[in-house]
């Protein structure tokens, strides 16, 4: 199994670190940037359509985001605490290579939900 390590490459176009996910340790998932198979994936398409990496890049409040916050994401949501949505402001404020320190600081996928 690999190690979480920082890789801003790792981070997901919704806001997920892959990094430390279990699937991607395991070598079971190349990362949902690098996952082709990932088409069912609105968020991750709407990025690469519209050139961006992450959410974060939008212009648009990803809370209002119909793509964003889909019943996908609420029942991601709330089975794993996550608040992608924080997630995403602490990319727009710091960036992706310090989200991908912080999440591999932490060894977790997501920031939790309070």
């Amino acid at each position: 199994m690999k190690s979480v390590i920082v890789d801003a490459r790792n981070v997901a176009a919704c806001g997920l670190y892959c990094g430390a996910c279990h699937k991607y340790l395991a070598e079971k998932c190349p990362g949902c940037k690098r996952n082709e198979k990932a088409t069912w994936c609105k968020i991750r398409s709407c990025c690469q359509t519209n050139g961006f990496s992450t959410c974060a890049e939008c212009p648009h409040d990803v809370k209002e985001c119909k793509s964003y916050s889909n019943w996908i994401g609420k029942v991601f949501a709330f089975l794993f605490s996550s608040d992608r949505s924080a997630c995403i402001r602490y990319i727009r404020e710091r960036g992706e290579q310090a989200f991908a320190e912080e999440m591999t600081r932490r060894k977790c996928q997501t920031i939790k939900r309070r």
